[in-house]
């Protein structure tokens, strides 16, 4: 996240985009990722309900988390 925030030049809109794509997802059933959880790593957001797998194949942070630490790059 940290890449693409220095990259575009704006922190707030990779937070923006994170937020619509981590909504968008959560209204989506993935009942693919939750028989196969190990293809998780190849989405953009984490596909897995919950649960002690959804851990286990965890590669990025929470949204929440991560949305907080762009906007902390935003105000400097």
């Amino acid at each position: 996240d940290r890449g693409g925030a220095e990259i575009s030049g704006d922190p707030n809109a990779l937070a923006d985009a994170l937020g619509k794509i981590d909504a968008y997802a959560r209204g989506i059933p993935m009942a693919t990722a939750e028989a196969h959880p190990e293809t998780a790593q190849m989405m953009i957001m984490n596909p897995l309900s919950g649960g002690g797998i959804k851990g286990l194949f965890s590669t990025h942070p929470a949204t929440e988390q991560r949305v907080a630490r762009l906007r902390a790059m935003a105000r400097g």
